[in-house]
Protein backbone atom coordinates (compact mmCIF):
# COMPACT_ATOMS: atom_id res chain seq x y z
CA UNK A 1 0.00 0.00 0.00
CA UNK A 2 3.02 2.09 0.66
CA UNK A 3 4.77 2.13 -2.16
CA UNK A 4 1.32 2.45 -4.95
CA UNK A 5 1.07 5.76 -2.94
CA UNK A 6 4.95 6.59 -3.64
CA UNK A 7 4.66 5.94 -6.81
CA UNK A 8 1.18 7.85 -7.44
CA UNK A 9 3.14 11.08 -5.57
CA UNK A 10 5.87 10.57 -8.70
CA UNK A 11 3.91 10.39 -11.29
CA UNK A 12 1.61 13.00 -10.35
CA UNK A 13 5.19 15.78 -9.67
CA UNK A 14 6.42 14.41 -13.43
CA UNK A 15 2.78 15.88 -14.94
CA UNK A 16 3.06 18.42 -12.84
CA UNK A 17 6.76 19.62 -13.62
CA UNK A 18 5.84 19.16 -17.74
CA UNK A 19 3.12 21.68 -17.38
CA UNK A 20 4.89 24.09 -15.68
CA UNK A 21 5.82 27.28 -18.07
CA UNK A 22 9.12 28.50 -18.07
CA UNK A 23 9.72 32.00 -15.99
CA UNK A 24 11.33 34.31 -18.26
CA UNK A 25 13.70 36.80 -16.57
CA UNK A 26 12.65 40.35 -15.93
CA UNK A 27 13.07 42.69 -18.56
CA UNK A 28 16.10 45.07 -18.25
CA UNK A 29 14.31 48.63 -17.34
CA UNK A 30 14.46 50.96 -20.42
CA UNK A 31 15.16 54.09 -18.28
CA UNK A 32 18.81 52.14 -17.25
CA UNK A 33 21.80 54.80 -17.41
CA UNK A 34 23.84 54.00 -19.72
CA UNK A 35 27.51 54.52 -19.55
CA UNK A 36 28.82 57.79 -20.97
CA UNK A 37 31.70 57.06 -23.15
CA UNK A 38 35.34 58.89 -23.01
CA UNK A 39 36.55 60.89 -25.45
CA UNK A 40 40.57 60.36 -24.82
CA UNK A 41 42.56 63.35 -26.81
CA UNK A 42 46.32 62.08 -27.39
CA UNK A 43 48.57 64.43 -29.00
CA UNK A 44 51.13 63.53 -31.28
CA UNK A 45 53.97 65.62 -31.96
CA UNK A 46 55.17 65.24 -35.95
CA UNK A 47 58.56 66.56 -36.98
CA UNK A 48 58.29 68.61 -40.40
CA UNK A 49 61.37 67.07 -42.40
CA UNK A 50 62.06 69.94 -45.59
CA UNK A 51 62.15 68.60 -48.92
CA UNK A 52 65.07 70.60 -49.80
CA UNK A 53 67.58 73.25 -48.22
CA UNK A 54 66.61 76.63 -47.50
CA UNK A 55 67.45 79.53 -50.61
CA UNK A 56 71.23 81.28 -49.57
CA UNK A 57 70.37 84.12 -48.86
CA UNK A 58 71.32 86.95 -51.04
CA UNK A 59 74.17 89.53 -50.34
CA UNK A 60 73.68 93.17 -50.26
CA UNK A 61 77.13 94.46 -49.78
CA UNK A 62 78.30 97.88 -51.48
CA UNK A 63 80.66 97.38 -53.97
CA UNK A 64 83.62 99.05 -54.30
CA UNK A 65 84.05 102.38 -56.25
CA UNK A 66 84.99 102.48 -59.60
CA UNK A 67 87.74 104.76 -60.13
CA UNK A 68 86.75 107.83 -62.48
CA UNK A 69 90.23 108.05 -64.04
CA UNK A 70 92.35 105.36 -64.64
CA UNK A 71 95.99 106.69 -64.76
CA UNK A 72 97.54 106.57 -68.13
CA UNK A 73 99.50 103.25 -68.80
CA UNK A 74 100.48 103.79 -72.97
CA UNK A 75 103.23 106.41 -73.84
CA UNK A 76 101.67 109.53 -75.22
CA UNK A 77 103.48 108.57 -78.67
CA UNK A 78 101.36 105.85 -79.48
CA UNK A 79 98.65 108.38 -80.80
CA UNK A 80 99.12 111.75 -82.85
CA UNK A 81 99.39 115.16 -80.62
CA UNK A 82 96.43 116.76 -79.67
CA UNK A 83 97.48 119.78 -80.93
CA UNK A 84 99.19 120.31 -84.42
CA UNK A 85 100.57 123.22 -86.23
CA UNK A 86 101.47 123.92 -89.53
CA UNK A 87 105.15 123.18 -90.53
CA UNK A 88 107.62 125.62 -90.18
CA UNK A 89 109.63 126.97 -92.51
CA UNK A 90 113.07 125.68 -93.14
CA UNK A 91 114.54 128.76 -95.43
CA UNK A 92 116.96 130.15 -92.74
CA UNK A 93 118.28 127.27 -91.57
CA UNK A 94 121.75 127.01 -93.43
CA UNK A 95 123.72 128.33 -91.00
CA UNK A 96 124.53 126.06 -88.21
CA UNK A 97 124.12 127.66 -84.19
CA UNK A 98 121.70 127.68 -81.50
CA UNK A 99 118.21 129.01 -81.91
CA UNK A 100 114.62 129.94 -79.89
CA UNK A 101 111.59 128.38 -80.67
CA UNK A 102 108.37 130.24 -81.44
CA UNK A 103 106.58 130.84 -78.07
CA UNK A 104 102.86 130.05 -80.22
CA UNK A 105 105.09 126.78 -80.59
CA UNK A 106 105.13 125.98 -76.10
CA UNK A 107 101.81 125.08 -76.02
CA UNK A 108 100.82 127.17 -73.15
CA UNK A 109 103.08 125.53 -70.49
CA UNK A 110 106.36 126.09 -71.51
CA UNK A 111 108.76 128.75 -72.61
CA UNK A 112 111.97 129.72 -73.56
CA UNK A 113 112.28 126.53 -75.64
CA UNK A 114 115.73 125.91 -77.23
CA UNK A 115 118.07 123.72 -78.94
CA UNK A 116 121.82 123.83 -79.73
CA UNK A 117 122.32 123.27 -83.33
CA UNK A 118 119.74 122.77 -86.60
CA UNK A 119 121.31 119.76 -87.17
CA UNK A 120 122.87 117.05 -85.87
CA UNK A 121 124.06 113.36 -87.30
CA UNK A 122 124.89 109.92 -87.23
CA UNK A 123 128.70 110.04 -88.14
CA UNK A 124 129.55 113.52 -89.03
CA UNK A 125 129.36 116.50 -86.76
CA UNK A 126 127.61 117.98 -84.69
CA UNK A 127 126.61 114.62 -83.97
CA UNK A 128 124.82 115.90 -80.58
CA UNK A 129 121.62 118.47 -80.25
CA UNK A 130 120.48 119.87 -76.56
CA UNK A 131 117.48 120.94 -75.62
CA UNK A 132 116.74 123.62 -72.93
CA UNK A 133 113.19 124.85 -71.85
CA UNK A 134 111.34 125.71 -68.63
CA UNK A 135 107.69 124.72 -67.72
CA UNK A 136 105.37 127.14 -66.58
CA UNK A 137 102.84 124.90 -65.29
CA UNK A 138 103.74 123.80 -61.44
CA UNK A 139 102.23 120.44 -61.91
CA UNK A 140 104.42 119.80 -64.65
CA UNK A 141 107.28 117.20 -63.02
CA UNK A 142 108.91 115.06 -65.89
CA UNK A 143 109.40 116.03 -69.29
CA UNK A 144 109.19 113.66 -72.55
CA UNK A 145 110.90 114.42 -75.70
CA UNK A 146 109.26 112.76 -78.38
CA UNK A 147 110.41 112.50 -82.32
CA UNK A 148 109.90 111.18 -85.57
CA UNK A 149 112.33 111.53 -88.96
CA UNK A 150 110.42 112.90 -92.22
CA UNK A 151 112.34 112.10 -95.21
CA UNK A 152 112.98 115.36 -97.14
CA UNK A 153 112.00 113.99 -100.52
CA UNK A 154 109.15 111.80 -100.03
CA UNK A 155 105.16 112.66 -98.58
CA UNK A 156 105.42 109.80 -95.94
CA UNK A 157 104.57 110.18 -92.71
CA UNK A 158 106.40 108.30 -89.85
CA UNK A 159 104.83 107.95 -86.49
CA UNK A 160 106.31 109.57 -83.01
CA UNK A 161 108.76 107.63 -80.92
CA UNK A 162 110.00 108.30 -77.71
CA UNK A 163 113.32 109.78 -77.23
CA UNK A 164 114.41 110.01 -73.54
CA UNK A 165 113.34 112.08 -70.25
CA UNK A 166 114.73 115.25 -69.91
CA UNK A 167 117.05 116.00 -66.42
CA UNK A 168 115.88 118.45 -64.33
CA UNK A 169 117.08 120.70 -61.37
CA UNK A 170 113.63 119.75 -59.46
CA UNK A 171 112.09 122.75 -60.22
CA UNK A 172 110.62 124.11 -63.46
CA UNK A 173 114.13 123.73 -65.83
CA UNK A 174 114.77 120.88 -68.54
CA UNK A 175 117.27 119.99 -70.45
CA UNK A 176 118.09 116.85 -72.54
CA UNK A 177 121.31 115.65 -74.94
CA UNK A 178 120.54 114.01 -77.63
CA UNK A 179 122.85 112.25 -79.84
CA UNK A 180 122.61 110.34 -83.26
CA UNK A 181 123.27 107.40 -82.67
CA UNK A 182 120.64 107.36 -80.25
CA UNK A 183 117.57 107.76 -82.85
CA UNK A 184 116.27 104.07 -83.36
CA UNK A 185 117.81 102.01 -86.15
CA UNK A 186 114.39 102.26 -87.73
CA UNK A 187 113.92 105.75 -88.12
CA UNK A 188 117.23 106.73 -89.62
CA UNK A 189 116.68 108.78 -92.66
CA UNK A 190 119.63 110.67 -94.85
CA UNK A 191 118.56 113.36 -95.04
CA UNK A 192 115.38 113.90 -93.11
CA UNK A 193 113.30 116.64 -90.83
CA UNK A 194 114.12 116.03 -87.19
CA UNK A 195 110.30 116.88 -85.94
CA UNK A 196 109.84 117.11 -82.11
CA UNK A 197 107.43 117.62 -79.39
CA UNK A 198 107.83 117.96 -75.95
CA UNK A 199 105.20 116.77 -73.75
CA UNK A 200 104.68 117.40 -69.68
CA UNK A 201 103.93 115.51 -66.78
CA UNK A 202 102.59 115.18 -63.24
CA UNK A 203 104.01 113.21 -60.30
CA UNK A 204 101.64 110.82 -61.57
CA UNK A 205 102.49 110.34 -64.66
CA UNK A 206 99.66 112.10 -66.30
CA UNK A 207 99.58 114.21 -69.16
CA UNK A 208 99.46 118.07 -68.29
CA UNK A 209 100.50 119.53 -71.03
CA UNK A 210 102.64 119.42 -74.78
CA UNK A 211 103.87 122.02 -77.18
CA UNK A 212 102.77 122.21 -80.57
CA UNK A 213 104.36 119.81 -83.33
CA UNK A 214 107.78 121.66 -84.04
CA UNK A 215 108.71 120.78 -87.88
CA UNK A 216 111.08 121.59 -90.05
CA UNK A 217 113.76 123.08 -87.91
CA UNK A 218 116.43 120.37 -87.47
CA UNK A 219 117.99 118.37 -89.89
CA UNK A 220 118.82 114.88 -89.10
CA UNK A 221 121.88 112.52 -91.30
CA UNK A 222 123.70 109.85 -91.45
CA UNK A 223 126.68 110.01 -93.59
CA UNK A 224 128.91 113.45 -94.11
CA UNK A 225 127.75 115.21 -96.89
Amino acid sequence: MNKLMILTFMLISAITACDAKPVQAPAEESNAVQPTAQVVVVTVEVTAVPTQAPPTPLSFDTPEAIPTQVPATQEPATQEPATTAEPVSSGAQSASGSFNIAASLNGGVFENISASDNSFSLRCSPREISFDLYATDIYITQVDLYYRIRDKHSNFIPGWSRAAALETDGGNHFWLTYSGESVKPDNRIDPGWFDFEFIGMNKYGDVVGRTKKIEGLVTYTINCP
